[in-house]
């Protein structure tokens, strides 16, 4: 497998980020909290963390605790993780200054994320990265992500329709949320920062980098659309890259 395919320019009328593993790798800081969460509910951390990526809290809590899958405990959570291990987060490569651009450039963009609103609050401000008009969490919608429902309404929230999806992009690194972002019938890039680059083939994203680093702002345009340079791409036997027309 090697990035190596050639740089092409693509152009979206709006842009759905997922936050951990796309934004942020706070991975350090999730080991923490879930071996803590784990001895507190009786589960094993190890359990929690094989399936816990891309996934709704309270989604796991359903299976491994039930009676504590609620959103009054599941918020009071996760709003410790930031504050306890906010030490151990870092950015993802390239992502502070996508996101600088796009509000510079006043590109549609917003954060759909699998984390509650705390939880998402509390990084943005723990690195002072910047915060979207309008966020979607895991308390936006009744299912949480493969289900495709928080990518479509972060494409509503964007004020783009049904069919714009295909002129929108999903940046996910989980295959639950790449699988919720072609589910929505958006334009998926996926990185391979979280999971095996295979792990990221299987779930079938457009195109497929380790980082953002190998997206760069090109231009914005007066509609809020935002044209990207998308360079060093996976080429593989198993992973053909789509086209930027299709």
């Amino acid at each position: 497998m090697d990035y190596t395919a050639s740089p092409f320019e693509v152009t979206f009328k709006g842009l759905l980020f997922d936050m951990d593993g796309t934004i942020i790798d706070s991975t350090a800081a999730v080991v923490k909290h879930w071996e803590t969460v784990g001895n507190e509910i009786g589960v094993d951390p190890e359990v929690i963390l094989q399936t816990s990526h891309g996934r709704r809290s309270i989604d796991m809590l359903k299976v491994l605790s039930p009676e504590k899958a609620n959103w009054e405990y599941v918020k009071h959570m996760e709003s410790l993780l930031p504050k306890l291990h906010g030490a151990d987060a870092v950015e993802i490569p390239g992502a502070r200054s996508l996101l600088d651009g796009l509000i510079a450039g006043g590109a549609r963009w917003t954060i759909v994320t699998s984390g509650t609103q705390p939880l998402v609050e509390g990084w943005l401000s723990v690195l002072q990265l910047p915060r979207p008009a309008s966020l979607v969490t895991a308390e936006s919608v009744a299912d949480g992500k493969p289900d495709p429902a928080c990518y479509v309404l972060g494409r509503e929230r964007l004020g783009l329709a049904q069919h714009d999806s295909r002129r929108t992009l999903v940046l996910e690194d989980s295959p639950a949320g790449i699988r919720a972002g072609r589910a929505a019938g958006c334009r998926v890039l996926g990185l391979v920062t979280s999971h095996t680059a295979q792990q990221v083939i299987d779930a079938g994203p457009d195109w497929i980098v380790r980082d953002l680093s190998s997206v760069t702002l090109v231009r914005c345009a007066k509609d809020g659309s935002a044209t990207l340079r998308i360079a060093d791409a996976l080429v593989s036997a198993a992973h053909a890259p789509a086209t930027a027309q299709e």
